[in-house]
């Protein structure tokens, strides 16, 4: 039997072995190979001999990583270009402008560097020329052009408001691509005739291109009639910016011309190739805990809905293992990745991964075998905090209890972040430069 020390030990080795496995930098070197005037991008070949300038442009949590690795492959035939990343999240390069921006939430330098990105576009790329686009999670926050008539503010604002209603990242990106000059595939439409190569590390469920970073180079299926509908579901329509609904109506009656869509001529020389996923790091998991001696289980790496009904689920596994030994043996590790939602309803300060974990502390307190949760983002960031996730175990809850946290008052102010923190359970990782979405671990002694 493991003991309660043990799970603690192992539950580190095991995400940090998934965090080395979505490493930005060795993603892109896997994929991208080249052997003289040669580049091999998956299954694609690309003679370098026959293209004009070579340039890259790229946003992200892993934008500088990735952008590194481009440095190192091409060398000196990378005629320039420019990366947005977070603050902190920046690296030194030889070739590429690096500047930082606002995460989760826009701001002017968001706006500046959106700009840039265009006008780089604009008027640097020509017809003959190779561009190669470099997106991960976060790009969405980090490039804001938000479109004629809406505010940063308005932008924001409405984020804000479907985040802490629950939506999904489908959902927000739909809005996001509709207020925005540049998501949606008008990045695309700005580089064409230009032949562009995307190199995506992926936080989305799916690994649609057109939500990773909210599909600058990628048809938008979505529409503005969609965007009306998302608000009315939320019933948001009376309470996010006004000129957010004109917009939108106006859109979805014909006004505002939309998105570029499936088929549209702009993305005939658009290549996308997936470099990382949130399957790698569950994989990873996996293997490091079989090593440790866990029987194990990747039950999926497409987790969405309810961060609460989620844990509850992951919660009644594990008692299933720890009464019936189905469907593993003891010890076991039951590995999950994915992305759910938290409607936030209280004050307090937190995020999905530190919720998933919440949620979980009273049924880990009756689990009759050692048993452990650890939750966080791959990224190394949880909602607004500096956290990148939460553990718990058996003894948590009769610990919160001795240190004054209250469990139910943190259920329902949201506020998981302050319980963790005065439990010392906060996961604290630092700026990963990655992001393939979240990763929990259950383990079993």
């Amino acid at each position: 039997m493991k003991t309660a020390a043990a799970l603690r030990r192992d539950a580190a080795r095991i995400w940090r072995a998934a965090l080395v496995a979505v490493d930005a930098e060795t993603a892109v070197r896997g994929v991208v190979r080249r052997r003289g005037g040669k580049l091999q991008i998956g299954r694609r070949r690309f003679d370098l001999g026959e293209a004009g300038n070579l340039w890259v442009l790229g946003a992200g949590k892993g934008a500088a990583p990735m952008a590194r690795a481009m440095e190192r492959i091409l060398g000196e035939r990378i005629a320039g270009g420019l990366v947005v990343t977070p603050y902190g999240h920046a690296l030194p390069l030889g070739r590429l402008e690096v500047l930082e921006a606002g995460h989760p939430l826009p701001d002017a330098a968001s706006r500046r560097a959106a700009a840039r990105v265009a006008a780089f576009a604009r008027e640097r790329v020509g017809p003959g020329d190779l561009v190669f686009c470099l997106l991960s999670g976060g790009a969405s926050a980090l490039l804001a052009a938000p479109a004629g008539g809406i505010t940063l503010r308005d932008k924001r604002e409405c984020t804000r408001l479907l985040m802490n209603a629950g939506a999904d990242i489908h959902e927000l990106n739909a809005l996001r691509k509709h207020l925005s000059d540049i998501k949606g595939g008008r990045l695309a439409r700005m580089l064409h005739p230009a032949r562009v190569v995307t190199l995506a590390l992926s936080d989305v469920v799916g690994d649609d291109p057109g939500a990773v970073a909210s599909g600058p180079l990628s048809p938008d299926p979505t529409t503005f009639g969609d965007c009306v509908g998302v608000l009315r579901r939320y019933r948001l329509l009376e309470r996010v910016p006004p000129p957010v609904v004109r917009r939108l109506e106006r859109g979805a009656a014909g006004e505002i011309a939309e998105t570029p869509k499936p088929g549209d001529p702009v993305f005939a020389r658009c290549h996308w190739v997936l470099v990382g996923r949130g399957g790698d790091a569950c994989a990873a998991a996996a293997r490091r805990a079989r090593r440790l001696g866990y029987r194990t289980a990747v039950i999926t790496s497409r987790l969405e809905g309810d961060t609460g009904e989620a844990a509850r689920f992951h919660m009644s596994i594990a008692e299933e293992i720890a009464r019936e030994r189905r469907p593993l043996g003891r010890p076991a590790c039951v590995i999950s990745g994915g992305e759910t939602t938290v409607r936030v309803t209280g004050r307090g300060k937190g995020g999905r991964n530190q919720e998933f974990v919440l949620c979980s502390v009273g049924a880990l307190a009756r689990m009759p075998a050692p048993a452990l949760v650890a939750s966080l983002g791959t990224d190394g960031s949880d909602g607004p905090t500096d956290a990148a996730g939460a553990v718990a175990d058996n003894d948590t809850l009769s610990r919160s209890r001795r240190l004054g946290a209250d469990l139910a008052a943190a259920l329902r102010d949201n506020d998981s972040h302050t319980f963790f923190r005065r439990l010392g359970d906060l996961v604290l990782t630092g700026p990963t430069r990655t992001n393939v979405g979240d990763l929990h671990i259950v383990l079993v002694g």
